[in-house]
Protein backbone atom coordinates (compact mmCIF):
# COMPACT_ATOMS: atom_id res chain seq x y z
CA UNK A 1 0.00 0.00 0.00
CA UNK A 2 2.82 2.39 0.91
CA UNK A 3 4.61 1.60 -2.33
CA UNK A 4 1.47 2.34 -4.36
CA UNK A 5 1.04 5.62 -2.52
CA UNK A 6 4.66 6.59 -3.28
CA UNK A 7 4.17 5.75 -6.95
CA UNK A 8 1.02 7.87 -7.09
CA UNK A 9 2.75 10.69 -5.23
CA UNK A 10 5.74 10.65 -7.61
CA UNK A 11 3.37 10.61 -10.60
CA UNK A 12 1.54 13.66 -9.27
CA UNK A 13 4.70 15.63 -8.34
CA UNK A 14 6.19 15.04 -11.79
CA UNK A 15 3.18 16.84 -13.26
CA UNK A 16 2.52 19.46 -10.58
CA UNK A 17 5.28 21.24 -8.56
CA UNK A 18 3.50 21.00 -5.19
CA UNK A 19 6.66 20.31 -3.18
CA UNK A 20 8.46 23.20 -4.89
CA UNK A 21 5.59 25.55 -4.06
CA UNK A 22 5.60 24.40 -0.43
CA UNK A 23 9.36 24.88 -0.11
CA UNK A 24 9.41 28.25 -1.85
CA UNK A 25 6.56 29.83 0.06
CA UNK A 26 6.64 28.00 3.42
CA UNK A 27 9.48 25.65 4.42
CA UNK A 28 12.36 27.48 2.68
CA UNK A 29 10.90 30.97 2.89
CA UNK A 30 12.95 32.84 5.50
CA UNK A 31 11.17 35.51 7.53
CA UNK A 32 12.71 37.93 10.07
CA UNK A 33 13.03 36.38 13.52
CA UNK A 34 11.70 39.44 15.39
CA UNK A 35 8.07 39.51 14.26
CA UNK A 36 5.75 40.84 16.96
CA UNK A 37 1.99 40.93 17.58
CA UNK A 38 1.42 43.35 14.68
CA UNK A 39 2.39 40.60 12.23
CA UNK A 40 -0.57 38.39 13.16
CA UNK A 41 -3.08 40.41 11.15
CA UNK A 42 -1.93 39.34 7.69
CA UNK A 43 -2.61 35.66 8.39
CA UNK A 44 -5.83 36.57 10.23
CA UNK A 45 -7.04 38.44 7.15
CA UNK A 46 -6.49 35.27 5.11
CA UNK A 47 -8.41 33.27 7.73
CA UNK A 48 -11.37 35.66 7.62
CA UNK A 49 -11.32 35.60 3.81
CA UNK A 50 -11.72 31.81 3.86
CA UNK A 51 -14.53 32.17 6.40
CA UNK A 52 -16.33 34.66 4.16
CA UNK A 53 -16.06 32.41 1.12
CA UNK A 54 -17.34 29.30 2.91
CA UNK A 55 -20.20 31.00 4.76
CA UNK A 56 -21.10 33.00 1.65
CA UNK A 57 -21.45 29.83 -0.42
CA UNK A 58 -23.67 28.28 2.27
CA UNK A 59 -25.86 31.39 2.41
CA UNK A 60 -26.40 31.48 -1.37
CA UNK A 61 -27.92 27.99 -1.19
CA UNK A 62 -31.05 29.45 0.46
CA UNK A 63 -30.93 33.14 -0.47
CA UNK A 64 -33.30 34.55 -3.11
CA UNK A 65 -31.99 37.62 -5.04
CA UNK A 66 -35.50 38.95 -5.55
CA UNK A 67 -36.88 42.20 -4.15
CA UNK A 68 -40.06 40.43 -3.01
CA UNK A 69 -38.31 37.41 -1.48
CA UNK A 70 -34.85 38.58 -0.35
CA UNK A 71 -35.78 39.72 3.16
CA UNK A 72 -37.98 36.66 3.76
CA UNK A 73 -35.22 34.34 2.52
CA UNK A 74 -32.84 35.84 5.09
CA UNK A 75 -35.45 35.28 7.79
CA UNK A 76 -35.87 31.71 6.53
CA UNK A 77 -32.12 31.16 6.84
CA UNK A 78 -32.15 32.57 10.37
CA UNK A 79 -35.20 30.65 11.63
CA UNK A 80 -35.72 27.46 9.62
CA UNK A 81 -32.40 26.37 8.07
CA UNK A 82 -30.36 24.12 10.36
CA UNK A 83 -27.58 26.27 11.83
CA UNK A 84 -28.56 29.03 9.39
CA UNK A 85 -28.42 31.67 12.13
CA UNK A 86 -24.83 30.67 12.88
CA UNK A 87 -23.76 30.83 9.23
CA UNK A 88 -25.42 34.22 8.77
CA UNK A 89 -23.84 35.67 11.92
CA UNK A 90 -20.43 34.23 10.99
CA UNK A 91 -20.72 36.00 7.64
CA UNK A 92 -21.97 39.34 9.00
CA UNK A 93 -19.48 39.35 11.89
CA UNK A 94 -16.78 38.19 9.49
CA UNK A 95 -17.35 41.26 7.33
CA UNK A 96 -16.62 43.57 10.26
CA UNK A 97 -13.76 41.34 11.46
CA UNK A 98 -12.27 41.54 7.97
CA UNK A 99 -12.06 45.32 8.10
CA UNK A 100 -10.75 45.31 11.67
CA UNK A 101 -7.80 43.05 10.79
CA UNK A 102 -7.22 44.85 7.47
CA UNK A 103 -7.15 48.29 9.12
CA UNK A 104 -4.71 46.98 11.75
CA UNK A 105 -2.66 45.32 8.99
CA UNK A 106 -2.46 48.65 7.14
CA UNK A 107 -1.59 50.48 10.37
CA UNK A 108 1.31 48.06 10.90
CA UNK A 109 2.51 49.06 7.43
CA UNK A 110 2.51 52.70 8.55
CA UNK A 111 4.31 51.85 11.80
CA UNK A 112 7.18 49.93 10.25
CA UNK A 113 7.34 51.40 6.74
CA UNK A 114 6.25 48.23 4.95
CA UNK A 115 5.25 50.36 1.95
CA UNK A 116 8.77 51.67 1.29
CA UNK A 117 11.29 50.42 -1.26
CA UNK A 118 11.45 47.54 -2.30
CA UNK A 119 7.84 46.78 -1.24
CA UNK A 120 5.94 49.44 -3.19
CA UNK A 121 4.15 46.85 -5.33
CA UNK A 122 3.08 44.87 -2.25
CA UNK A 123 1.46 48.03 -0.88
CA UNK A 124 -0.26 48.78 -4.22
CA UNK A 125 -1.70 45.25 -4.40
CA UNK A 126 -2.79 45.57 -0.76
CA UNK A 127 -4.58 48.85 -1.46
CA UNK A 128 -6.33 47.30 -4.48
CA UNK A 129 -7.47 44.51 -2.15
CA UNK A 130 -8.80 47.17 0.23
CA UNK A 131 -10.79 48.84 -2.57
CA UNK A 132 -12.19 45.45 -3.64
CA UNK A 133 -13.20 44.73 -0.04
CA UNK A 134 -15.06 48.04 0.11
CA UNK A 135 -16.90 47.21 -3.13
CA UNK A 136 -17.65 43.69 -1.92
CA UNK A 137 -18.95 44.92 1.43
CA UNK A 138 -21.08 47.65 -0.14
CA UNK A 139 -22.73 45.28 -2.61
CA UNK A 140 -23.26 42.60 0.02
CA UNK A 141 -24.81 45.15 2.36
CA UNK A 142 -27.80 45.55 0.03
CA UNK A 143 -28.59 41.83 -0.13
CA UNK A 144 -30.56 41.49 3.19
CA UNK A 145 -32.97 44.07 1.70
CA UNK A 146 -33.61 45.76 5.03
CA UNK A 147 -34.38 49.42 5.58
CA UNK A 148 -30.79 50.54 6.12
CA UNK A 149 -29.56 48.34 3.25
CA UNK A 150 -32.03 49.90 0.85
CA UNK A 151 -31.62 53.53 1.85
CA UNK A 152 -27.86 53.26 2.37
CA UNK A 153 -27.51 51.98 -1.20
CA UNK A 154 -29.84 54.75 -2.42
CA UNK A 155 -27.67 57.45 -0.84
CA UNK A 156 -24.30 56.02 -1.93
CA UNK A 157 -25.37 55.33 -5.52
CA UNK A 158 -26.79 58.85 -5.79
CA UNK A 159 -23.26 60.17 -5.23
CA UNK A 160 -22.31 59.01 -8.72
CA UNK A 161 -24.76 61.55 -10.14
CA UNK A 162 -22.49 64.34 -8.82
CA UNK A 163 -19.85 63.45 -11.43
CA UNK A 164 -20.09 65.97 -14.32
CA UNK A 165 -21.35 64.84 -17.73
CA UNK A 166 -21.53 61.08 -17.07
CA UNK A 167 -22.89 61.16 -13.50
CA UNK A 168 -26.57 60.56 -14.23
CA UNK A 169 -25.90 57.82 -16.77
CA UNK A 170 -23.39 56.16 -14.45
CA UNK A 171 -25.75 56.09 -11.46
CA UNK A 172 -28.51 54.73 -13.73
CA UNK A 173 -26.18 51.96 -14.94
CA UNK A 174 -25.15 51.03 -11.36
CA UNK A 175 -28.79 50.83 -10.22
CA UNK A 176 -30.11 49.26 -13.40
CA UNK A 177 -33.24 51.36 -12.83
CA UNK A 178 -34.23 54.88 -11.85
CA UNK A 179 -34.49 53.80 -8.22
CA UNK A 180 -32.97 50.98 -6.17
CA UNK A 181 -35.08 48.02 -7.23
CA UNK A 182 -35.06 44.35 -8.13
CA UNK A 183 -32.63 45.03 -10.98
CA UNK A 184 -30.18 46.63 -8.53
CA UNK A 185 -30.44 43.67 -6.17
CA UNK A 186 -29.75 41.17 -8.96
CA UNK A 187 -26.67 42.89 -10.31
CA UNK A 188 -25.29 43.54 -6.82
CA UNK A 189 -25.79 39.84 -6.04
CA UNK A 190 -23.88 38.87 -9.20
CA UNK A 191 -21.02 41.25 -8.39
CA UNK A 192 -20.92 40.22 -4.71
CA UNK A 193 -20.95 36.47 -5.35
CA UNK A 194 -18.95 36.10 -8.58
CA UNK A 195 -17.18 39.12 -10.06
CA UNK A 196 -15.54 40.87 -7.10
CA UNK A 197 -14.48 37.62 -5.31
CA UNK A 198 -12.63 36.50 -8.46
CA UNK A 199 -10.74 39.80 -8.61
CA UNK A 200 -10.09 39.58 -4.88
CA UNK A 201 -8.59 36.09 -5.15
CA UNK A 202 -6.27 37.21 -7.97
CA UNK A 203 -5.12 40.26 -5.99
CA UNK A 204 -4.49 38.20 -2.83
CA UNK A 205 -2.39 35.78 -4.89
CA UNK A 206 -0.38 38.65 -6.41
CA UNK A 207 0.02 40.27 -2.98
CA UNK A 208 1.50 37.09 -1.48
CA UNK A 209 3.74 36.36 -4.49
CA UNK A 210 5.10 39.93 -4.43
CA UNK A 211 5.68 39.64 -0.67
CA UNK A 212 7.64 36.40 -0.98
CA UNK A 213 9.70 37.78 -3.86
CA UNK A 214 11.20 40.70 -1.91
CA UNK A 215 10.75 39.27 1.61
CA UNK A 216 8.84 40.43 4.66
CA UNK A 217 9.59 43.66 6.46
CA UNK A 218 10.27 43.63 10.20
CA UNK A 219 9.91 45.96 13.23
CA UNK A 220 13.47 47.24 12.72
CA UNK A 221 13.01 47.95 9.02
CA UNK A 222 16.30 46.20 8.19
CA UNK A 223 16.67 44.02 5.09
CA UNK A 224 17.66 40.57 6.37
CA UNK A 225 18.82 39.49 2.89
CA UNK A 226 21.84 41.75 3.26
CA UNK A 227 23.34 39.46 5.96
CA UNK A 228 23.63 35.85 4.74
CA UNK A 229 25.37 32.83 6.24
CA UNK A 230 27.55 30.33 4.37
CA UNK A 231 24.42 28.46 3.21
CA UNK A 232 23.00 31.63 1.63
CA UNK A 233 20.25 31.96 4.25
CA UNK A 234 19.60 35.20 6.17
CA UNK A 235 21.43 35.23 9.50
CA UNK A 236 18.49 37.00 11.16
CA UNK A 237 15.83 34.87 9.46
CA UNK A 238 14.03 31.67 10.33
CA UNK A 239 11.91 29.37 8.10
CA UNK A 240 8.29 30.44 8.00
CA UNK A 241 7.29 26.84 8.60
CA UNK A 242 7.18 25.54 11.27
CA UNK A 243 8.08 28.58 13.38
CA UNK A 244 5.57 31.17 12.20
CA UNK A 245 2.85 28.71 11.25
CA UNK A 246 2.84 27.55 14.89
CA UNK A 247 2.97 31.14 16.13
CA UNK A 248 0.05 32.12 13.87
CA UNK A 249 -2.01 29.27 15.31
CA UNK A 250 -1.75 31.00 18.70
CA UNK A 251 -2.97 34.25 17.12
CA UNK A 252 -5.82 32.38 15.44
CA UNK A 253 -6.84 30.90 18.81
CA UNK A 254 -7.01 34.33 20.45
CA UNK A 255 -8.87 35.79 17.47
CA UNK A 256 -11.40 32.93 17.46
CA UNK A 257 -12.13 33.55 21.14
CA UNK A 258 -13.21 37.15 20.45
CA UNK A 259 -14.88 36.20 17.16
CA UNK A 260 -17.00 33.52 18.83
CA UNK A 261 -17.85 35.85 21.72
CA UNK A 262 -19.32 38.38 19.30
CA UNK A 263 -21.18 35.73 17.27
CA UNK A 264 -22.82 34.01 20.24
CA UNK A 265 -23.42 36.93 22.61
CA UNK A 266 -23.61 40.20 20.66
CA UNK A 267 -23.76 39.64 16.86
CA UNK A 268 -25.30 43.09 16.30
CA UNK A 269 -22.73 44.75 18.63
CA UNK A 270 -25.14 47.51 19.59
CA UNK A 271 -26.09 48.22 15.99
CA UNK A 272 -22.54 48.65 14.65
CA UNK A 273 -22.21 45.22 13.00
CA UNK A 274 -25.93 44.80 12.18
CA UNK A 275 -28.08 47.93 12.31
CA UNK A 276 -31.44 47.66 14.04
CA UNK A 277 -33.19 49.18 11.01
CA UNK A 278 -31.94 46.32 8.87
CA UNK A 279 -34.25 43.91 10.70
CA UNK A 280 -37.17 45.81 9.08
CA UNK A 281 -38.09 45.02 5.44
CA UNK A 282 -37.07 47.66 2.90
CA UNK A 283 -39.79 50.26 2.37
CA UNK A 284 -39.24 52.77 -0.49
CA UNK A 285 -41.95 55.02 1.00
CA UNK A 286 -40.49 55.31 4.51
CA UNK A 287 -37.07 56.89 5.03
CA UNK A 288 -35.16 55.96 8.21
CA UNK A 289 -34.56 58.79 10.66
CA UNK A 290 -30.77 58.71 10.31
CA UNK A 291 -29.12 57.04 7.32
CA UNK A 292 -25.50 56.02 7.89
CA UNK A 293 -23.25 53.39 6.31
CA UNK A 294 -21.67 50.49 8.19
CA UNK A 295 -18.95 51.50 10.64
CA UNK A 296 -16.01 50.61 8.36
CA UNK A 297 -17.19 53.17 5.77
CA UNK A 298 -17.94 55.96 8.25
CA UNK A 299 -14.51 57.72 8.19
CA UNK A 300 -14.86 58.30 4.45
CA UNK A 301 -18.55 59.13 4.79
CA UNK A 302 -17.65 61.79 7.37
CA UNK A 303 -15.13 63.28 4.90
CA UNK A 304 -17.88 63.36 2.26
CA UNK A 305 -20.26 65.23 4.59
CA UNK A 306 -17.54 67.62 5.78
CA UNK A 307 -17.39 69.25 2.32
CA UNK A 308 -20.40 71.50 1.56
CA UNK A 309 -20.38 70.91 -2.21
CA UNK A 310 -21.61 67.46 -3.29
CA UNK A 311 -19.12 66.95 -6.13
CA UNK A 312 -16.21 68.30 -4.06
CA UNK A 313 -17.25 65.93 -1.26
CA UNK A 314 -17.12 62.97 -3.65
CA UNK A 315 -13.66 64.10 -4.82
CA UNK A 316 -12.49 64.40 -1.19
CA UNK A 317 -13.88 60.96 -0.30
CA UNK A 318 -12.19 59.39 -3.33
CA UNK A 319 -9.00 61.34 -2.65
CA UNK A 320 -8.88 59.94 0.88
CA UNK A 321 -8.41 56.49 -0.67
CA UNK A 322 -6.27 57.52 -3.66
CA UNK A 323 -3.74 59.26 -1.41
CA UNK A 324 -3.06 55.91 0.28
CA UNK A 325 -1.80 54.56 -3.06
CA UNK A 326 0.74 57.41 -3.21
CA UNK A 327 2.21 56.69 0.23
CA UNK A 328 5.41 54.92 -0.96
CA UNK A 329 6.43 58.06 -2.86
CA UNK A 330 5.33 60.60 -0.25
CA UNK A 331 7.55 59.27 2.55
CA UNK A 332 11.11 60.62 2.10
CA UNK A 333 12.56 59.29 5.35
CA UNK A 334 15.79 57.26 5.05
CA UNK A 335 14.52 54.76 7.66
CA UNK A 336 11.46 52.55 7.58
CA UNK A 337 10.53 51.70 11.16
CA UNK A 338 8.94 54.09 13.63
CA UNK A 339 11.56 52.88 16.16
CA UNK A 340 14.22 54.95 14.39
CA UNK A 341 12.13 57.84 13.10
CA UNK A 342 12.08 61.29 14.65
CA UNK A 343 9.40 62.88 16.77
CA UNK A 344 7.71 64.68 13.86
CA UNK A 345 6.51 61.47 12.21
CA UNK A 346 5.40 59.97 15.54
CA UNK A 347 3.32 63.03 16.38
CA UNK A 348 1.88 63.15 12.86
CA UNK A 349 0.93 59.47 13.03
CA UNK A 350 -0.70 59.96 16.44
CA UNK A 351 -2.76 62.87 15.07
CA UNK A 352 -3.70 60.79 12.02
CA UNK A 353 -4.98 57.93 14.20
CA UNK A 354 -7.01 60.36 16.32
CA UNK A 355 -8.44 61.98 13.18
CA UNK A 356 -9.34 58.62 11.59
CA UNK A 357 -11.10 57.36 14.72
CA UNK A 358 -12.81 60.73 15.15
CA UNK A 359 -14.06 60.68 11.55
CA UNK A 360 -15.31 57.13 12.06
CA UNK A 361 -17.34 58.22 15.07
CA UNK A 362 -18.69 61.38 13.43
CA UNK A 363 -19.79 59.33 10.42
CA UNK A 364 -22.22 57.44 12.65
CA UNK A 365 -23.75 60.63 14.10
CA UNK A 366 -26.28 63.11 12.64
CA UNK A 367 -24.71 66.00 10.71
CA UNK A 368 -25.04 68.79 13.29
CA UNK A 369 -23.07 72.07 12.84
CA UNK A 370 -20.67 71.12 15.63
CA UNK A 371 -20.11 67.62 14.19
CA UNK A 372 -19.51 69.10 10.72
CA UNK A 373 -16.91 71.52 12.11
CA UNK A 374 -15.10 68.68 13.89
CA UNK A 375 -15.25 66.56 10.73
CA UNK A 376 -13.61 69.36 8.74
CA UNK A 377 -10.82 69.64 11.29
CA UNK A 378 -10.22 65.89 11.25
CA UNK A 379 -10.36 65.87 7.43
CA UNK A 380 -7.64 68.53 7.32
CA UNK A 381 -5.49 66.43 9.69
CA UNK A 382 -6.13 63.29 7.60
CA UNK A 383 -4.97 64.87 4.35
CA UNK A 384 -2.24 66.87 6.08
CA UNK A 385 -0.63 63.65 7.32
CA UNK A 386 -0.10 62.51 3.72
CA UNK A 387 0.35 65.73 1.75
CA UNK A 388 2.88 67.22 4.22
CA UNK A 389 4.75 63.93 4.53
CA UNK A 390 7.44 64.84 1.92
CA UNK A 391 8.38 67.79 4.15
CA UNK A 392 8.35 66.51 7.71
CA UNK A 393 9.86 63.09 6.85
CA UNK A 394 12.75 64.86 5.11
CA UNK A 395 13.33 67.40 7.90
CA UNK A 396 13.12 65.13 10.93
CA UNK A 397 16.23 63.77 12.63
CA UNK A 398 16.30 59.96 12.59
CA UNK A 399 18.15 57.52 14.83
CA UNK A 400 21.01 55.35 13.49
CA UNK A 401 19.99 51.90 12.31
CA UNK A 402 21.56 48.81 13.92
CA UNK A 403 23.52 46.44 11.68
CA UNK A 404 21.47 43.43 12.80
CA UNK A 405 17.95 42.83 14.05
CA UNK A 406 17.46 43.75 17.71
CA UNK A 407 16.15 41.26 20.24
CA UNK A 408 12.83 42.24 21.75
CA UNK A 409 11.49 41.02 25.12
CA UNK A 410 9.30 37.93 24.85
CA UNK A 411 5.96 37.46 26.59
CA UNK A 412 7.71 35.38 29.22
CA UNK A 413 10.14 38.23 29.88
CA UNK A 414 7.24 40.66 30.37
CA UNK A 415 5.35 38.56 32.95
CA UNK A 416 7.30 39.91 35.99
CA UNK A 417 6.65 43.48 34.79
CA UNK A 418 2.93 42.77 34.43
CA UNK A 419 2.80 41.28 37.94
CA UNK A 420 4.64 44.30 39.37
CA UNK A 421 2.22 46.63 37.54
CA UNK A 422 -0.82 44.83 38.97
CA UNK A 423 0.67 45.04 42.46
CA UNK A 424 1.31 48.75 42.02
CA UNK A 425 -2.22 49.71 40.93
CA UNK A 426 -4.00 47.54 43.50
CA UNK A 427 -3.99 47.11 47.26
CA UNK A 428 -4.25 43.69 48.90
CA UNK A 429 -6.72 43.46 51.75
CA UNK A 430 -7.16 40.35 53.85
CA UNK A 431 -10.36 39.67 55.78
CA UNK A 432 -12.00 36.68 57.40
CA UNK A 433 -15.49 35.35 56.74
CA UNK A 434 -18.01 33.94 59.25
CA UNK A 435 -16.23 30.58 59.33
CA UNK A 436 -12.87 32.17 60.08
CA UNK A 437 -11.43 31.48 56.64
CA UNK A 438 -9.05 34.13 55.35
CA UNK A 439 -10.20 36.02 52.20
CA UNK A 440 -7.82 38.04 50.07
CA UNK A 441 -9.29 40.93 48.08
CA UNK A 442 -7.69 43.40 45.69
CA UNK A 443 -8.93 46.96 45.48
CA UNK A 444 -7.79 49.79 43.20
CA UNK A 445 -4.95 51.91 44.55
CA UNK A 446 -5.54 55.54 43.43
CA UNK A 447 -1.97 56.61 44.18
CA UNK A 448 -0.55 53.68 42.22
CA UNK A 449 -2.84 54.28 39.25
CA UNK A 450 -1.88 57.98 39.24
CA UNK A 451 1.83 57.08 39.31
CA UNK A 452 1.46 54.60 36.44
CA UNK A 453 -0.48 57.10 34.29
CA UNK A 454 2.11 59.80 35.02
CA UNK A 455 4.91 57.42 34.01
CA UNK A 456 3.05 56.42 30.85
CA UNK A 457 2.52 60.07 29.85
CA UNK A 458 6.19 60.85 30.51
CA UNK A 459 7.38 57.88 28.44
CA UNK A 460 4.96 58.80 25.63
CA UNK A 461 6.28 62.35 25.57
CA UNK A 462 9.88 61.13 25.48
CA UNK A 463 9.10 58.74 22.62
CA UNK A 464 7.52 61.58 20.61
CA UNK A 465 10.46 63.96 21.16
Amino acid sequence: MKQRFNILSDWFLERFPLSDLWNEHMAHYYAPKNFNIWYFFGSLALLVLVNQFITGILLTMNYKPDAKLAFDSVEYIMRDVDWGWLVRYMHSTGASAFFIVVYLHMFRGLLYGSFKQPRELIWIFGMLIFVCLMAEAFMGYLLPWGQMSYWGAQVIISLFSAIPVIGDELSLWVRGDYVVSDATLNRFFAFHVIAVPLVLLILVFLHIVALHEVGSNNPDGIEIKENLNWKGHPVDGIPFHPYYTVKDIVGVGVFMFFFATVIFYMPELGGFFLEHANFIPADPLKTPEHIAPVWYFTPFYAILRAVPDKFAGVIAMGGAIVVLFMLPWLDRSPVKSIRYRGGMFKKALLLFVIAFIGLGYLGTQPATPAATTMARMFTAVYFGFFLLMPLYTRWEKTKPLPERLTDQPTLEDRIPCVIALVNEVTDVQQTTDATGARITKRRPNPAGIKAVLFRFAKNLKESLD
